[in-house]
């Protein structure tokens, strides 16, 4: 079965604490690795954690606040430094990024001296909508409303055929005749010629949605319509509401009011603030609202949750 799931590398907001290191997560999709916001520090969450840098096949960053941000430099460095020898056998890495912070972007990679050959293809976004594919996967992204430029993400697999197994016997189709049926569109047999559309459905493709800091804004119900995983922000817990709109961000329960809003699947919350210790509240909050709602941890592993339909 394809390895769907998502490594959470930090947790944290604004600065790291004893237990919470900075935002960062990596998405692992079958062959793709994704890294999203990675926060100082991501290198060693990273190893921690037992992802691959030198694996990495994209980037995603929503906005240049430091704790979503700073382990750029890590991340690139280590990723030239995997390449050892070897550079020419080293693919390009795309980066999505806002382009107003092209400039941020540019000294984050140069922040220290290294020989660069870690083959970084900058993948400015200007306005929202799609922005490109990753391994065959629409990635798409939308402006959301922060006190700086910010993006979220959306990425989306394309829908795809599915034989029914019943309806297979039925005509009594199996082995290459299935092969030429898939190839053709029909084939010949016994009870007549059979049609793909006879033997088969459409199952829609998995997606996932990855939003950080943001008020609440259409934006987030847009990225997040029918995914199969949010990865959402949850700063503060309505206790924090009013902190929450002054620096537009989102409690747990507004994260999950949108969530049921979009029809999201599964509910993963992140970037806590230090002045809560534990998760218990978020969970309690947005569970009350969503009825799948995860609190991540630092080096959890999440799975993205399969279709049948």
């Amino acid at each position: 079965m394809s390895s769907r799931e998502l490594v959470v590398l930090g947790t944290a907001s604004q600065a790291p604490t004893r237990y919470r290191a900075h935002n960062g997560f990596a998405l692992r999709w079958d062959d793709q690795l994704i890294l999203f916001d990675p926060g100082e520090g991501a290198q060693r969450q990273c190893i921690l954690a037992g992802v691959a840098i030198a694996r990495v096949t994209a980037i995603c960053v929503t906005h240049f606040h430091g704790d979503h941000c700073l382990g750029l430099p890590g991340v690139i460095q280590r990723r030239a430094l995997d390449a050892g020898a070897n550079p020419e056998g080293l693919d390009p890495l795309p980066v999505w990024y806002p382009a107003d912070g092209a400039d941020y972007l540019d000294r984050l990679r140069r922040s220290s001296i290294f020989h660069d050959i870690s083959n970084l293809d900058p993948q400015p976004v200007e306005r929202s909508g799609p922005v490109g594919t990753i391994g065959g996967f629409e990635l798409t992204a939308h402006e959301l409303d922060h006190r700086v430029t910010a993006y979220g993400y959306r990425l989306q697999e394309p829908s795809h055929i599915r034989l029914d197994p019943e309806r297979l016997d039925y005509f009594g189709l199996s082995g290459p005749t299935v092969g030429r049926l898939l190839a053709a569109g029909e084939v010949d047999t016994d009870r007549g010629v059979v049609h793909l559309d006879q033997v088969s459905y459409r199952q829609r493709g998995q997606s996932m949605a990855f939003i950080m800091d943001t008020a609440p804004c259409p934006a987030v119900v847009e990225l997040a319509r029918d995914v199969d995983l949010m990865v959402c922000e949850a700063t503060y817990q309505s206790d924090e509401t009013e902190l929450a709109r002054a620096y537009k961000h989102l409690t747990a329960a507004q994260a999950a009011r949108l969530a049921v809003e979009a029809g999201a699947r599964r509910l993963v919350l992140g970037h806590f603030s230090a002045r809560y210790i534990d998760n218990d509240g978020f969970v309690a909050e947005a569970g009350a609202i969503h009825p799948d709602v995860v609190a991540a941890h630092d080096l959890a592993t999440i799975e993205v949750p399969p279709r049948d339909d």
